[in-house]
């Protein structure tokens, strides 16, 4: 600490044929070392750009560069700086920043000594700068001497603020812009559900309790005339159930992760932190769900995490396979392992338990023996289309700020603004709400009665255009040659698409579930 080094020797190797191909392959690849210093991210200056003060950092230095002649240089000399604040009040000084500046350079020596390695390209009276020698080609055969300086620099950043160059380096105007974007989509759709409730459904409700002679009533025509099929319960039931469960659990993980991510409590300073809240919510939660009882609670219990985590087991297989550090280790695979089955389990029976105790919710309206024929469809409110259609709205809504988070989780950076995430969360909710009672309202008044399912599916294919928008990311912003890479890229955004339809496909079917219940509560049935 506070012992500065100037061209430090740290070894010497010789590249191998393979490992001077591997090499070219990571350059090409636009690799980046990461290195940690007291939990700080090494980042790498970049040009500050006219007129901003705001400092920007690249995340990890890169393993080397490409010339246009083809030839491969690496970065064989790293110049550190590290920044500390002193305490006054003691005899002590915190690290507060990790920079480096790589450079490629061309060690000459005379006889190696590996005990006491020197060279004479540089002594502690020079400064290596990029550019300032001659750079060290990658080659088969070729000797590469690692050497590093560093110094280090007073600091006025305080320890607890450390983190913030890292976290407020984005450019909050473009989250603004994804905010308002969202915002107009949802006044859009206020818009359409006032002209709705106040003037379609509330003439609606005022004719049909007008009604008094028999002539009249059968010549009723739009929703009323399905009040007798609207809850009759759907094909499929008890899989209905089971992913409305399931996405309440998800919902009430979302919520509570977010409210502790806005408490500042999941900075990524506490690494891990965000994944371990997800997945302890997530098995904790499962004591807030469940309506009916055991064989639908089984299937709720196992079946949405037992998927994930096939798919993940599945893609850490092949982490594994390639024998590289970012695998889940067997220890942490048991401890999900014993969460699932030791907390999650348990708390889903005893959660189905108590709801099934529960009195059960009474329809409105009383359900006909025999169900009444749906008359034919136009084409815009065939299932196929309207769900599709359905889903255009809610995902057009986060859409940009989906662009950031895909950024922080493929690119290397680092994604802070949760207030701005939760912002577009609730957005999120009510378009996903707003847009399936639009949509239901005029299945309704078509005569189709069967917006259970519609209702689920109509929000939730917003998830089909979250999985189009990565294959699209996938495509255009990376580039991942290897056939691992690309798997384990698909498998996690097919993790999280399957996700965002058991969220969003939740919410569309209780805004649905409420609006069904209120308008026929509010007319008058004989």
């Amino acid at each position: 600490m506070r012992r500065d080094e100037s061209c430090k020797v740290v070894c010497r190797t010789k590249l191998s044929p393979e490992a001077a191909k591997n090499f070219k392959e990571k350059i090409d690849d636009e690799y980046r070392v990461n290195m940690i210093l007291d939990n700080l991210p090494v980042v790498v200056p970049r040009q500050t750009q006219e007129g901003s003060q705001t400092p920007s950092f690249e995340h990890g230095y890169r393993v080397g560069y490409k010339l246009k002649d083809d030839k491969y240089n690496i970065n064989n000399h790293l110049s550190f700086k590290v920044l500390y604040h002193e305490d006054l009040n003691a005899a002590e000084a915190r690290i507060v920043g990790f920079h480096v500046i790589p450079s490629s350079i061309k060690h000459e020596y005379g006889a190696w000594d590996d005990k006491n390695p020197t060279v004479q390209t540089c002594n502690a009276n020079t400064k290596i700068t990029p550019g300032s020698h001659t750079p060290q080609e990658v080659a088969p055969e070729a000797y590469v001497v690692f050497s590093y300086d560093v110094i280090f620099e007073a600091s006025e950043i305080i320890w607890a603020s450390r983190w913030d160059v890292y976290l407020l380096s984005s450019d909050s105007q473009i989250h603004w812009f994804s905010i308002i974007n969202s915002l107009m989509i949802v006044l859009f759709l206020s818009g359409m559900i006032a002209m709705i409730m106040m003037r379609t459904l509330y003439k609606d409700i005022a004719n049909y309790n007008q009604l008094d002679n028999q002539e009249e009533a059968q010549e009723e025509t739009g929703w009323k005339l399905v009040h007798g099929d609207a809850f009759r319960p759907p094909v499929h039931s008890g899989l209905l159930c089971v992913y409305v469960g399931t996405g309440v659990q998800f919902f009430g993980m979302t919520v509570v992760t977010m409210m502790f991510a806005l408490l500042g409590f999941l900075s990524p300073a506490n690494r891990g932190g965000l994944m371990t809240a997800m997945v302890l919510s997530w098995v904790f939660m499962g004591m807030f769900k469940g309506t009916e009882w055991k064989k639908i609670t089984l299937k709720t219990a196992f079946m949405f995490p037992g998927i994930i985590f096939g798919v993940f087991f599945v893609l850490n297989a092949l982490i594994w396979g390639e024998k590289s550090s970012g695998a889940v280790p067997f220890g942490t695979m048991f401890a999900l392992f014993l969460l699932w089955f030791g907390i999650s389990v348990p708390l889903v029976f005893v959660g189905s338990f108590l709801g099934f105790k529960q009195p059960a919710i009474e329809d409105p309206v009383k359900t006909n023996k025999i169900p009444r024929q749906i008359p034919e469809q136009a084409w815009y409110l065939q299932p196929a289309f309207s769900i599709l259609a359905g889903g255009i709205l809610p995902f057009g809504a986060v859409f940009i700020e989906l662009f950031f988070i895909l950024t922080s989780i493929w690119l290397n950076q680092f994604y802070y603004i949760f207030g701005f995430l939760f912002i577009v969360f609730v957005i999120l909710l009510v378009t996903c709400a707003e847009i399936t009672i639009v949509l239901c309202y005029f299945q309704l008044c078509s005569e189709d009665c069967h917006w259970w399912w519609r209702a689920y599916l109509t929000a939730g294919s917003s998830a089909l255009y979250l999985f189009a928008y990565a294959i699209f990311y996938f495509f255009n912003k990376l580039e991942i040659t290897k056939l691992v890479s690309g798997i384990l890229y698909f498998g996690y955004m097919l993790i999280i698409s399957y996700a965002f339809f058991v969220l969003t496909g939740t919410i569309g079917f209780y805004a649905c579930f409420w609006f069904v219940r209120k308008i026929y509560a509010s007319v008058k049935i004989d």
